[in-house]
């Protein structure tokens, strides 16, 4: 072997091979959190389903363990579930939804291979999904469409796959078609097998899988009628318009394969968790920052793409996600942080399914690991063994809410101190400090408002500082360097504030709006305001 690891590299590619890393996206509401639960369900992993929005015992599903999202019926942070299904392993990142926690979104699709893009029946292709879709589309992830809600009434089929493709410019390709319109859910035909019909009956609650029934093309015909007759003729007119399913179209994002059904009556679901099996690609080699690509048969590396504290109220600790990238990761075993070139060891890892945890031992290309009280590990890290490897950075999102935050009870300080700047390390908001406010009042930077409820609720409920946040007037945020602080400084002007970013001492010029901005830079043309990613990007 080239490297010196423990694992025959032959093992390392059927068990890269055996893995699928996806993400489910869509816009709030679309029905993400209980897609998760449905796909879970469908695997065994779980033996009975919950719905965000789901009633009694149902209320909160297992990848939503934040007190706040149980609260709000969303998902705010992102939840890693691994399952076995198929003799395959599932590692599945739920994502927020809100647009106000893009950032969190942008940095899961880092460390996925697929992703499940949810179209609402009803409100089709809505604003989150397209960015999101963009966001896939600007990092290489191949995306799998999943139209949900057909239970409930909604558009046409072929309106929204003309929507997909006008809008989002990729061509749907139906795998899967619905038998009966939106909200007159009869079943479902596959596109391979148009000479049978899967027929459903709703479990009460939808907290276990439909029952399936196979009917042959005679009797859906004779119990379905127009029904029927008109699924065939939809999906033969939209294969008939469209280049048909290719598999390396699919993966290089050129074509969408199309399913439909409904999560919350986990009907179609199955099939769906059947193609991220069969067409989702395996953890290929990754691009280093520096050129080059790291192949999955190397020695270790990972990336960090999420960081967060206190998923374990018992424990108060710290968890670094970690998706294995190359080689094998083995618990106890010296990596190295390519930020630094210190190594530490890897005591505690764990793998995760929702807020329950299992001691991981050995990880593949693909999975998810979990290292606990990895202090010194950010957000957008790279680890390695071996010869060295550093993945591209994940940029940061250009803020847009701003508020200066101070304790509530200045007796509590150091709690205060340290929620910030776990916050801060988990890029739950961006922070950022001057010599003018001091360390007592950092200003949060954050990219949509609801981000300062989390933190507000976060400090209070987890680090025992109930804080103040007033907002700051300023809308735009410029990188600048020094030269260009120095010049804002002279100006001295009221609408204008130069901060520097904690987690990576960048400076920050922040403007009230564009029209002072413009006004600086005609006075000021040479100096330096680079505009950051913006979330419509």
């Amino acid at each position: 072997m080239s490297n010196e690891q423990s694992v025959p590299v032959v093992q390392i590619v059927n068990e890269a091979g055996r893995r699928r890393t996806f993400a489910v996206i869509s816009h709030p509401d679309a029905g993400k959190s209980t897609t998760t639960e449905a796909l879970a369900l469908h695997a065994r992993a779980i033996t009975s389903a919950g719905a965000v929005h789901g009633q009694g015992a149902r209320k909160g599903v297992t990848s939503d363990w934040m007190e706040l999202e149980r609260e709000r019926g969303i998902s705010v942070t992102s939840a890693a579930l691994q399952f076995g299904y198929r003799g395959h392993v599932m590692n599945l990142v739920d994502t927020p939804g809100h647009a106000d926690f893009s950032e969190d979104t942008y940095r899961v699709l880092a460390a996925v291979d697929c992703a499940i893009m949810l179209v609402d029946a009803a409100k089709g292709l809505e604003e989150q999904t397209r960015k999101l879709f963009a966001v896939c589309r600007h990092r290489g992830v191949p995306v799998i469409t999943f139209i949900n809600k057909w239970d409930r009434r909604g558009r046409e089929a072929l309106t929204l796959l003309e929507d997909i493709e006008t809008h989002l410019g990729i061509t749907p390709v139906p795998v899967v078609w619905p038998v009966g319109g939106a909200g007159d859910l009869r079943g479902l035909v596959q596109a391979s097998d148009t000479e049978q019909m899967l027929r459903y009956t709703k479990v009460p609650g939808g907290t276990h899988a439909a029952l399936e029934e196979v009917l042959t093309a005679e009797q859906a015909t004779e119990r379905e009628g127009e029904a029927w007759e008109t699924a065939l003729e939809e999906l033969e007119l939209a294969l008939s318009s469209g280049p048909g399913y290719d598999q390396e179209a699919f993966e290089a994002g050129k074509i969408s394969p199309v399913f439909f059904g409904s999560a919350l009556s986990n009907i179609g679901v199955k099939l769906l968790l059947d193609a991220v099996v069969d067409l989702a690609p395996s953890p290929a080699a990754r691009p280093l920052a520096k050129g080059g690509s790291r192949e999955v048969t190397e020695e270790f590396s990972g990336l960090v793409f999420k960081i967060q504290a206190n998923m374990d109220p018992a424990h108060r600790d710290r968890m670094a996600f970690v998706r294995v990238c190359s080689g094998v990761f083995e618990r106890g075993m010296n990596v190295t942080r390519a930020a630094s070139g210190r190594s530490f060891a890897t005591k505690y890892a764990q793998t995760v399914f929702g807020a329950e945890r299992t001691v991981v031992d050995t990880a593949y290309p693909g999975d998810v690991v979990g290292l606990i009280n990895a202090s010194a590990l950010r957000v957008g890290d790279t680890l390695y063994t071996g010869k060295k490897a550093e993945f591209p950075a994940l940029p940061a999102f250009a803020p847009e809410y701003f508020a200066v935050a101070r304790p509530k009870d200045i007796s509590r300080s150091k709690q205060f101190r340290k929620g910030v700047s776990q916050l801060d390390e988990e890029g739950v908001v961006q922070v950022l400090v001057s010599d003018r406010r001091g360390d007592q009042a950092p200003v949060m930077a954050a990219v949509g408002p609801m981000q300062f409820d989390v933190v507000l609720h976060r400090m209070e409920h987890e680090f025992s500082s109930p804080i103040t946040l007033d907002r700051l007037s300023y809308k735009l945020a410029r990188v600048t360097d020094p030269e260009g602080a120095a010049e804002l400084a002279k100006a001295r002007l009221t609408d204008s504030e130069v901060l520097v970013r904690r987690s990576d001492n960048a400076l920050l010029a922040l403007f009230a709006d564009k029209w002072h901005l413009s006004a600086f830079q005609r006075a000021k043309p040479d100096i330096l305001l680079q505009p950051l990613i913006a979330t419509a990007d």
